[in-house]
């Protein structure tokens, strides 16, 4: 019979490792196959591990534990690491696997090591409700993307993205290091961003406020947009020269 198999979430280093020499005395069968300090890095080890249960932290950087969460509802059991009780019992009382509170006590992770051997090889919950009730959407702006890159995914978070550019039937995700591809179109796209962070300065074209550099003006007294890390410059349309009069 193959071993279980675990991912341990948590940003916090000393309690990652306290956590997995924890797990391998209270459950010696259960394989760790990846530690990881982000949420980003932690869906990349759920494609990679395919693992029967994650050890999520609520909050980490890159990605809150709950957008995470709802990448891996009903594809692995969830114990939820956190150190706010309201967050623990609703998890709990949704459905999710389990939940520890910080710190982690040997007796009470005992306990969740009981209950997942329980549920190990039943389909894993759906977390979605658990998501809803502890209000993640609410406010939610969108913060990452999953965006095609020749024949690969890459997982990027809208803070490194410097502009997006309705490219045909798919939309450009322009960073420093090159470009992406998404289905979302522009119009899709606006709703979801946080507007103090990104402005719509064409009909096809949403430029991160944070890579701009400055702002040019052609031979006909146009507007363009001169960013920080890239050399092209970016036309605005006159629907939207408001947003640079001051500069």
């Amino acid at each position: 019979m193959l071993r279980p198999r675990a991912v341990i979430a948590e940003d916090e280093p000393l309690l990652r490792e306290e956590l997995a020499e924890l797990l391998g005395s209270l459950w010696p069968e259960l394989e760790i196959v990846a530690r990881e300090g982000d949420g980003i890095a932690t869906l990349h080890a759920l494609a990679a591990h395919s693992p029967d249960v994650l050890f999520l932290d609520i909050q980490m950087p890159g990605m809150i534990g709950l957008e995470v969460a709802r990448q891996a509802s009903g594809r692995c059991h969830i114990v939820f690491v956190t150190a706010h009780d309201q967050h623990a019992v609703a998890a709990f009382e949704q459905g999710a696997a389990d939940y520890v509170l910080k710190p982690v006590t040997a007796a009470r992770l005992a306990t969740s090591v009981a209950r997942l051997k329980a549920r190990i090889g039943a389909p894993a919950p759906k977390v979605e409700g658990l998501l809803h009730e502890l209000g993640a959407q609410r406010g939610g702006f969108l913060r990452w993307i999953n965006a095609s890159q020749g024949q690969t995914v890459r997982i990027i978070t809208v803070d490194d993205v410097c502009y997006f550019q309705a490219d045909s039937k798919y939309t450009r995700v322009v960073t420093s290091e090159g470009d992406s591809f998404i289905r979302k179109p522009i119009k899709e796209l606006c709703d979801e961003l946080d507007p103090a962070s990104f402005w719509q300065i064409h009909r096809s074209t949403i430029v991160n406020v944070r890579a701009i550099a400055g702002v040019a003006r052609d031979l006909r007294g146009h507007a363009q947009v001169r960013l920080k890390n890239r050399t092209e410059l970016l036309p605005v349309s006159e629907a939207y020269a408001h947003l640079f009069r001051q500069m």
